[in-house]
């Protein structure tokens, strides 16, 4: 380790460690008003008389200090909480000890010969007592006296330690002060600075034996434990089942990879894994069900999962393991016996878990505001469209106004006027057949319910034909959630050709394609102006806004992002106080505290979205709350982030990729994810959630100990420290930083998640989070990352870590100030996928070297994704072809070679930055599905190869020159083409036909000044929805507005066209406005 980075670790120590007394302190002691003026001392430069009064100071509290460097008492630990129980203060007081063992390691080899093994001896035997106190089964049940018994030996260890941290304090504000020798002379005078190696090396005998006086004490404490019952509630609750095929695949790597963990236990740990893969497959059969009685088996089972993976992924020693695997297999085999009576009958939607007492959702009052244009258009095709019975399906997220509207037009004159018999229902999440039949003939009727409660199904379903056939009927069917209604009941809904309707309300996508005949309206987003408006006449009804709340007023609107149930609970809000400024001011500042806050039934409208969801989505819906509110999300590190949290599922034939995407549309289909921005060819790029469905997801995943948002501010440092100490009980961290200073995440056991934003401070990384899978920090210095061996994902700033340790990692994500030296262990690493570099990435002068000595050269990856790379030369070439399995690559080449990727057959997206390709032609995938060049220049025969590639559906040509200025396109080519842009190129004549792009669907051209013409015949493809056309030379706008106009008739081609004498506000909304549709909910 360099003398800086000891530097740091010495300066991040002593910071953790007195916020770590002052959060055990008294806050009326005289040792907090000190403490609270170290951070400055030790980060900024101070004066030479400052340092010795401030050290003069803090060496004459040594003795307090001393005292506190033990476990806090029962007193001290109820100044900091009333929730923390005795095993976790343990715990978090070990792990402040475990730093200062780390650093003691890092001093002069020479120095610490002598101890240097007993240190690590120590630091193996505390790293164990955090796994054994976080070890949550082992504690439910009130046994102090082993506690007690680890109390007192850790205490020892803080006796022996003390001397050390006050030596590290006072070095750490000294050795700043050109003084140095000076003030160290001056502080000896009054107390001893320094560290005896030879008293350590004894003290350190006396020990080290008394950790192996504790273990039978452990080993009789926890079969105590198991023997005795537990009515301690469950940790978890029902939310997925994904954590079996998590920890399965944990146990098979064990299995398969002969850890030396494991030697002595293979058997058990084979056994384990087989135990758990039953009580997986039986809680998946009793998931799809809907009786209330299972769930408590569900909740145990997922309880014992999560105990499996603590106690496999913490690294305890093979003593323990032998003792806690017998006990583990025993419960898993206990909870299997408590499900003899059997499964019902499984449910023809294997995976859907739907809420078991569902409720119909409150009806929003009726104020409409907006939608005029939908109303029109739902009233078009009520009374004036098709003679055939039609399905009218309003769709859109919750909350948006569906039923409302639908209300609406429902009792419009014109519908009541136009159908001879109407009828409403409300269907919700689980409905039952015969409620919906009784709900229609009583309407129909005008008859109470209560008359046809007596009769069979069938009987009432007969009665309904019959009263419809003949009739031009309208059915509101209200809140439909489920494909199978429609299924179940369109035979009972004759089409006698007369123009009889069904009008469904629903938040998922699929019910609104339910039919070949139906009509889908999907909701917007009320703008601004209507969402003020809406929020005036619910606050104010029929009186005026005061002035002084006008501006106010719009800024709450504007914060509802366009979503009529926020302006409802919000409203409702606002209703019930004083209309002052400054208390509205309030409400603006804390909008997402009030939402949380809010006990508005409206909000049920919400939670049923969640409930209904199946079980393989819920957790990838409640992640969305770690993301920070109004935040754009990049799809594909959400995806990765599912991937490596466990949430996706294998498909056969298909890659995990793959599925997590579909896992996303399913829950944009649902209009539960907003797209924000599209890819080139229609795909999503970025998504987001509404503020509403964020705070449900914050409340629900804190309620299961799924997800923690923490948030750290500087008003408040201790805290924010005390914040992550308490919450170690969640498997999850989304940390949210506001300029603040956080040195270390004190304790977290169980969490599998840290997810850090804006995180600038050095930090230094807790020993207790052992089984963290995902780690995305963007901070500079990160010390500590190398205890994280179960990482899948990995995002960072500054510089890697050592990488031996990562044998699961999947996703590596490096932010670095200069392009990246790529280590050689990365290319090697059988379970990396994805390789991305902000700077860009080159290969080490080790692996280039083997690859140019050695012919036979070859390196084993499953690498799918790398971007940026550096390429120079073959040899770069030749590394490179060792990853055959790259399904997306982007390469910035530094030389006039020519290259060669035809070997990636796997690969479907390529981007070559900048590309010389002059002197020769250049070999591409025969897959390839999409393919961008920047700077190059492009031959006749170039472009022919590149035409003629089978699968290509996105060309992007970036500030590249045709040669001869022209573009001569042939039969043929471009066969699967739909995205064509034309960015900066360099080109005059572009001779083309409808024929040589028979499947292109969007064509932009952006910055083009030399093209005369945009070809007008390509006005006449079939397939073409869309010409855009940014800051281009005038005659290609008016060649573009020629096409318009030729196409007028054509309903399909859309334009859009931004002239370069506009402002450039107007030319990025314009980049932006296709295919990017904010909050768009299709």
């Amino acid at each position: 380790m360099s003398s800086e980075l000891r530097d740091i670790l010495l300066d991040e120590i002593v910071l953790i460690v007195m916020k770590y007394i002052a959060f055990v302190s008294s806050p009326s002691t005289l040792v907090i008003d000190a403490l609270k003026s170290l951070e400055s001392f030790i980060s900024e430069d101070i004066g030479i008389d400052e340092i010795k009064k401030f050290v003069q100071e803090l060496v004459s509290f040594e003795k307090e200090f001393e005292v506190l460097f033990k476990v806090p008492n029962q007193q001290m630990i109820s100044n900091i909480s009333s929730t923390l129980n005795p095993n976790q203060v343990v715990a978090v007081f070990i792990n402040v000890l475990l730093p200062m063992l780390e650093h003691i390691l890092c001093i002069d080899p020479d120095f610490i010969a002598c101890i240097k093994g007993s240190i690590q001896i120590l630091r193996t035997e505390l790293g164990f007592l955090i796994t054994f106190l976080g070890d949550t089964a082992m504690h439910l049940q009130p046994t102090n006296n082993i506690l007690i018994d680890v109390e007192v030996v850790v205490n020892e260890v803080g006796s022996l330690l003390y001397p050390f941290f006050f030596t590290y304090l006072v070095f750490a504000l000294t050795t700043r002060s050109p003084s140095f020798s000076e003030i160290i002379q001056a502080v000896e005078n009054e107390v001893e600075i320094g560290v005896d190696i030879g008293n350590l090396d004894l003290s350190l005998s006396d020990l080290l034996p008394k950790f192996e006086l504790l273990k039978p004490k452990i080993k009789e404490h926890c079969i105590r434990v198991s023997n005795m019952p537990s009515d301690m509630a469950p940790n978890t609750a029902l939310v997925s089942l994904f954590i079996f095929d998590s920890v399965l695949d944990d146990l098979m790597h064990l299995i398969n990879n002969k850890s030396d963990r494991i030697v002595g236990v293979n058997d058990q740990i084979v056994m384990l894994h087989e135990e758990l893969m039953l009580l997986g497959s039986s809680a998946m059969d009793i998931a799809v069900q809907q009786e209330a009685e299972h769930e408590d088996i569900l909740i145990r089972a997922i309880d014992i999962a999560y105990e499996v993976e603590y106690v496999i992924n913490s690294f305890p020693p093979v003593w323990y393991l032998t003792l806690r695997l017998p006990q583990l297999i025993e419960k898993i085999r206990l909870i299997r016996m408590s499900n003899v009576a059997g499964v019902p009958e499984v449910s023809k939607y294997p995976g859907e878990q739907v809420s078991l007492q569902s409720k119909e959702p409150p009806i929003l009052e009726d104020i409409v505001v907006g939608f005029d244009n939908m109303e029109i258009e739902i009233l078009e095709q009520l009374v004036r469209g098709t003679d055939q019975l039609q399905i009218i399906s309003i769709y859109g997220m919750p909350g948006i106004g569906k039923t409302t509207l639908a209300n609406k037009v429902y009792n419009n004159p014109s519908v009541v006027y136009r159908f001879d018999k109407r009828a409403i229902c409300v269907v919700s999440q689980k409905y039952k057949k015969k409620h919906i039949l009784i709900a229609i003939l009583s309407s129909i009727k005008n008859l109470k319910k209560e008359n046809f409660e007596n009769r069979e199904d069938e009987s009432l379903a007969d009665d309904l034909y019959k009263s419809l056939k003949g009739m031009r009927y309208l059915i509101f069917m209200d809140d439909v959630w489920d494909t199978e209604l429609w299924d179940d009941f369109q035979r009972y809904f004759p089409d006698d050709g007369i123009g009889s309707r069904i009008l469904f309300t629903t938040r998922n996508k699929e019910i609104a394609e339910a039919s070949p005949r139906s009509v889908i309206i999907a909701l917007p987003f009320m703008s601004e102006d209507e969402c003020w408006e809406l929020l005036q006449r619910k606050v104010f009804k029929d009186e005026n806004c005061p002035p002084q709340l006008i501006d106010i007023g719009k800024q709450i609107a504007t914060n509802c992002h366009g979503l009529p149930l926020a302006v409802v609970v919000m409203a409702g809000v606002l209703a019930d106080m004083e209309k002052k400024e400054h208390l509205w001011q309030k409400v603006a500042t804390n909008f997402s505290l009030h939402i949380s806050q809010t006990q508005d039934n409206s909000i049920q409208l919400l939670e049923l979205s969640y409930k209904h969801l199946p079980m393989h989505l819920r957790p990838c819906f409640l992640y969305f709350g770690a993301f920070e509110e109004d935040m754009e999300i990049p799809v594909r590190k959400l995806i990765s982030l599912w991937i490596a949290e466990g949430f996706v599922k294998k498909e056969e034939k298909k890659s995990l990729e793959d599925v997590a995407l579909g896992y996303l549309m399913k829950l944009i289909d649902r209009s539960l994810v907003l797209v924000v921005r599209r890819r080139f060819d229609g795909g999503v790029k970025t998504c987001m959630i509404h503020d509403l469905l964020r705070e449900l997801c914050s409340r629900i995943a804190e309620e299961n100990n799924f997800l923690k948002v923490v948030n750290v501010n500087n008003d408040d440092p201790l805290r924010s420290f005390s914040q992550v100490l308490m919450y170690q009980q969640q498997h999850r961290l989304s940390i949210n930083n506001e300029q603040s200073l956080i040195h270390s995440l004190t304790f977290g056991p169980h969490v599998r998640s840290l997810l850090c934003f804006d995180l600038q401070s050095p930090t230094l990384i807790s020993f207790s989070f052992k089984a963290v899978r995902v780690f995305d920090f963007f901070s500079w210095d990160v010390n500590g990352i190398e205890h994280l061996v179960h990482l899948r994902y990995l995002k960072i700033s500054g510089t890697l870590p050592s990488m031996e340790s990562f044998h699961r990692l999947e996703c590596l994500v490096v932010h670095s100030i200069d392009e990246f030296e790529i280590p050689d262990i990365l290319l090697n690493m059988l379970s990396l996928r994805h390789m991305h570099f902000f700077r860009g990435g080159y290969f080490s002068a080790s692996c280039l070297q083997q690859a140019t000595n050695n012919e036979s050269f070859h390196i084993n990856n499953n690498l799918q994704s790398i971007s940026v790379i550096r390429m120079s030369d073959e040899t770069d070439l030749k590394i490179l072809r060792c990853s055959p399995n790259l399904r997306r690559l982007k390469v910035s080449i530094r030389s006039s070679l020519n290259y060669s990727f035809e070997f990636l057959n796997q690969l479907e997206s390529l981007k070559l930055e900048p590309c010389n390709l002059s002197s020769g032609l250049i070999s591409l995938p025969l897959n390839l599905k999409q393919l961008t060049l920047v700077g190059a220049h492009l031959s006749p025969e170039q472009m022919d190869i590149i035409g003629k590639l089978e699968y290509l559906e996105v060309l992007k040509l970036q500030t590249v020159d045709f040669e001869g200025n022209q573009w001569d396109t042939s039969e043929g080519g471009f066969p699967q083409l739909k995205c064509l842009k034309l960015s900066q190129v360099q080109i005059e004549e572009w001779n083309t036909s409808s024929d040589h792009f028979p499947r292109l669907q969007r064509l932009v051209l952006q910055s083009c000044d030399g093209l005369k013409m945009i070809p007008p015949i390509l006005g006449d493809i079939p397939t073409l929805q869309m010409i855009e056309v940014y800051v281009c030379a005038k005659d290609i706008e008016e060649s573009a507005k020629k096409i318009q106009e030729e196409q007028q008739d054509n309903e399909e081609l859309q334009f859009i066209i931004i002239s370069k004498y506009e402002t450039e506000d107007q030319f990025f909304d314009g980049i932006l406005q296709f295919p990017r549709v904010p909050f768009s909910l299709i």
